[in-house]
């Protein structure tokens, strides 16, 4: 019950759905001969035996996601259920999993903000000037994002900084005469931050019926996708206001 409830957490922590949560420990449990029921919310797990004698709580903190941790479990999961290790080895694999830092390199995630910004210029048509600005923009926005959510614990502050710099910079250039339009590269820009794991899982557990699961990250995701609005529009605001005023 206790590797159930390390498997659980780290499935919950780094982005799986609940009914994934639910099903692998049941897979788990088969396998080792013992008839566990598993209950997965967003902050708390419950897993106990048939009977109802045992049970074990277990409080995640799903602040973020790691797809790469929760296919690396999916995968020891079904080795188990298959036989291929034992559960000494089990464990040992889940405790390794659960201490490795999965991360991609500083350059790689610049890059890839980059290219995700770019992405939506090409729906656009934009010229080459405006999806070269839209590259850099998206760039500097990830970074405000990320030194945001650094330096202040107030949630969502850094998807507000990171909407503000993306809208101050692109409504800036354009009225500065360098970029053609503003509002193509903001929204390609935003791309980077927009919360979409936490979207689609929230679907996936609506349409799985587990409603509270699946409306604490609907929630969750709509607050941040409006943070980064509240950013845009007052970047957009203040440039007016400041050249306005000019």
């Amino acid at each position: 019950m206790y590797v159930c409830g390390m498997m659980a957490r780290i499935l919950l922590e780094s982005g799986a759905e609940t009914t994934r949560v639910e099903s692998t420990i049941d897979y788990v449990g088969k396998a080792s001969g013992v008839d566990l029921n598993c209950h997965a919310t967003m902050t708390a797990i419950f897993i106990s035996t048939a009977s109802g004698s045992n049970t074990h709580l277990v409080k995640p903190n799903a602040s973020s996601f790691n797809l790469q941790k929760v296919d690396d479990i999916n995968t020891v999961s079904r080795r188990f259920f298959a036989h291929e290790i034992n559960f000494i080895q089990l464990e040992q694999q889940v405790r390794t999993i659960d201490h490795k830092v999965i991360d991609f390199t500083w350059p790689q995630k610049i890059f890839g903000a980059g290219l995700v910004s770019v992405a939506p210029m090409l729906l656009f048509k934009a010229t080459w000037s405006d999806l070269t600005l839209a590259f850099f923009i998206g760039i500097l926005g990830y970074l405000a994002l990320k030194w945001g959510d650094r330096h202040a614990e107030a949630p969502y502050f850094g998807a507000i900084v990171g909407g503000l710099v993306i809208s101050l910079l692109a409504t800036l250039l354009q009225q500065l005469g360098i970029a053609n339009s503003a509002a193509n590269i903001i929204i390609s820009a935003l791309m980077p931050l927009v919360p979409g794991v936490p979207f689609t899982n929230s679907l996936r557990e609506i349409i799985d019926r587990d409603i509270i699961s699946g409306l604490v990250r609907g929630i969750d995701a709509v607050m941040i996708a409006g943070s980064i609005g509240l950013g845009a529009i007052l970047g957009s605001f203040i440039v007016h206001l400041l050249l306005g005023g000019l």
